[in-house]
């Protein structure tokens, strides 16, 4: 008599609320067999992701959260500049990355303390609230005419890689693996409009509204708790949907493991952890690659001393332009492509699309450093890293453990991405003494493009092994 080797009922392979089924309808829209009729909405969203029947609101909610999350961060980004530029200067942001780096070798194992003890949803309000009331505290201080740019500048770089990285983590916890590899694309659409609607909103809220940097210090702790509350609907809702057992260890505390300590010992965490230095060092360099460029250029354009002003208005110009130009091919990337390269080449054939951009982009500046064709070759990368890369690095996390999600995933998102902006600013700083020039630093930089494929390849071998 043959044996029935299917898994039970009680297999917790067989827990989950959304069956991930194969497609059955090529591009525009997704459709699956087997799977209960679409409503409206998410019949809509399918032609951006493949969203099946029963997702749509809680992705929605999930792609506003995160929407209010970076619009806050960029309605705080212009009241940092502000502080900082008429309290400390600009050359504070060469020292900032290392004073954040060392605050977050504290602040990690704090966080992880505290993940311990609570359940996700006490962990999540703890930390917004403690941000929220941060907020508070410098918006009284400032108005009672403290000196806080310094403070507020360093504040704000932890501040943002925390509660974003919170944020993915808890979208990491809710959805499968192949629920996280099918909406995450759609998800980051939210960053990506929160990030223009806050910068653009800026403008207009100080020349019209009379706004202070204090006072978008306030509107921003309003849309944190904002963004909390919905955090804290779409738990209940997906803990409602659950099945039992999964509700049950979803709300459990976290292991006792630190952040460090599981990068440490697991090496793929240790793996993503190394792409992370390098995914910043290479974009933070590469700023600093083209901004040199378009420095050089400006002078030779403009080599009188009374020509200060022409020369300022081109390098504004031209990187007001390649930021709107960056951040439109983005969003383009974020609907319509991520989510199909994701789909179709899957995680581990993802990895590799932006190192190979980066080796053709810096091999070009190192052979040929013509500013024309470097603004074409960074808008691709910047766009990239900003759509397809953002959202796989979040959907790295989805085979790992709770804990590795949320401490392991604070500590990369935070420490180790920190560690990758000092690791350029010490780079920049040597080859600048050396003076290797704009080629110079090309060649360093396709050299970290061939690491990158490296350990691209590292994270993929691994990857399978928590797949197969």
């Amino acid at each position: 008599m043959a044996t029935d080797t299917r898994p039970s009922v009680s297999d917790p392979r067989t827990l989950v609320t959304h069956p991930e089924l194969r497609s059955q309808q090529s591009f525009p829209t997704f459709r699956t067999l087997g799977e209960p009729p679409k409503n409206a909405v998410e019949k809509a969203l399918s032609i951006f992701a493949d969203v099946r029947a029963g997702e749509g609101v809680t992705v929605l909610l999930m792609t506003l959260n995160v929407f209010l999350l970076l619009g806050l961060y960029y309605l705080l980004k212009p009241a940092r500049a502000a502080l900082i530029l008429t309290e400390g200067g600009a050359e504070v942001a060469v020292y900032s990355s290392a004073a954040q780096a060392v605050l977050l070798l504290g602040f990690v194992p704090a966080f992880g303390w505290l993940a311990s003890r609570v359940s996700r949803v006490k962990l999540i309000t703890t930390t917004s609230v403690f941000f929220a009331a941060n907020l508070a505290l410098f918006y009284a201080f400032g108005r009672a005419g403290a000196r806080e740019g310094v403070a507020f500048f360093i504040w704000l770089g932890i501040f943002n890689n925390f509660i974003v990285a919170q944020f993915w983590a808890f979208a990491n916890d809710i959805y499968t693996e192949g629920q996280g590899r099918r909406l995450f694309a759609l998800i980051g659409v939210g960053a990506s409009i929160g990030a223009w609607i806050g910068a653009s909103a800026v403008p207009p809220l100080i020349k019209q509204a009379g706004f202070t940097p204090y006072t978008l210090m306030a509107l921003g702790g309003v849309l944190l708790l904002v963004a909390l509350s919905i955090t804290i609907i779409v738990n209940a809702r997906e803990r409602a949907r659950a099945p039992k057992d999964h509700a049950a260890a979803a709300e459990a505390p976290l292991g006792k493991s630190g952040g460090f300590e599981l990068v440490r010992r697991d090496r793929y965490l240790l793996w993503i952890a190394v792409l992370t230095v390098l995914l910043n060092f290479v974009n933070t360099t590469g700023e600093y690659l083209l901004g040199k460029l378009v420095e050089n250029t400006a002078r030779a354009m403009y080599p009188a001393a009374d020509q200060i002003a022409d020369s300022r208005a081109f390098i504004g110009s031209f990187m007001g332009g390649f930021y709107g130009a960056v951040n439109l091919l983005g969003l383009v990337l974020q609907l319509f492509v991520t989510s199909r390269v994701l789909r179709y080449m899957g995680v581990r054939g993802a990895l590799f699309v932006l190192p190979v951009i980066a080796l053709v982009n810096y091999s070009v500046i190192a052979v040929a450093p013509v500013l024309v064709i470097v603004r074409i070759g960074k808008i691709l990368e910047n766009s990239t890293d900003y759509s397809i890369q953002n959202t796989l690095r979040q959907a790295l996390f989805l085979p790992t453990t709770r804990e590795a999600k949320y401490k392991a995933k604070a500590a990369i998102d935070t420490f180790f991405a920190r560690l990758g902006d000092v690791s350029a600013a010490g780079v920049v700083k040597v080859g600048t003494s050396l003076a290797i020039g704009v080629t110079g630093f090309g060649w360093v930089m396709t050299g970290v493009a061939v690491a990158w494929l490296f350990v691209a390849g590292q994270i993929a071998r691994e990857h399978r092994k928590r797949t197969l």
